[in-house]
């Protein structure tokens, strides 16, 4: 029976097909990951690009999982499977506005509630689809990776093949691009990463002193 009903007199029933059926519009295909290693094959002096292929198999198996929960759920509602207990649940979540468990168990860390989560999961999938298409970006959006730490590695791992060091003998080195006008970003890092997308809670980043400040009253995260 449903929950309650909706503010245009719809049950929960209909209310999930729409939720369902919006998603599903949303979302891209799977990447076709053995194209992607013919355009960027594994190489000795580029790390990045297995650190592509791993980022693409993790948000295949999410995709994956988010379009069959979504059809399944289509599905049931009207009639033709049966509702398990896991399928309940996801659309209870759903009709909640809360990442679902089953997905969030395949999925990168994300506080967000759905409708943000979803808009974020597509943004992520269009990043690395740019970088299917157009190679490796200038920037990296370093929190829009599911896995960062492969991505921290394969930028140690670049420096250290092409400098001929033992990457356990070195370590990152961080600069505050406070006016990127100043940069080429254009051209790319000649070491390292150009790297946007980190967050601040507590304090704020000071652009005109350069130094960490008393966040601004009454916001949380900059």
């Amino acid at each position: 029976m449903p929950r309650k009903a909706g503010g245009a007199g719809k049950s929960q029933e209909e209310m999930l097909q729409d939720i369902a059926k919006n998603i599903l519009e949303k979302l891209p295909p799977n990447f076709d990951v053995d194209e992607a290693s013919k355009k960027h094959p594994i190489m000795y002096n580029e790390s990045m690009n297995t650190v592509l292929q791993q980022e693409l198999l993790r948000f295949n198996k999410l995709l994956s999982e988010v379009r069959s929960s979504l059809i399944n759920i289509g599905k049931a509602i009207k009639g033709e499977i049966v509702m398990s207990l896991e399928l309940e649940a996801v659309g209870n979540s759903l009709f909640d506005n809360i990442v679902p468990a089953l997905w969030a168990k395949k999925a990168f860390p994300s506080l967000k509630p759905l409708a943000s989560w979803v808009l974020d999961f597509i943004q992520r999938l269009k990043f690395m689809q740019d970088w299917v298409d157009n190679g490796a970006p200038k920037t990296f959006w370093i929190s829009g990776f599911f896995f960062t730490q492969s991505f921290l590695t394969g930028a140690k791992q670049n420096f250290a093949r092409k400098y001929v060091i033992a990457i356990d003998q070195i370590d990152f080195d961080f600069e505050v691009m406070s006016d990127p006008s100043k940069y080429n970003l254009q051209a790319g890092a000649e070491d390292g990463a150009y790297v946007y997308g980190l967050y601040l809670e507590g304090c704020r980043w000071s652009s005109e002193q350069s130094v960490l400040s008393e966040s601004h009253p009454k916001v949380l995260y900059t």
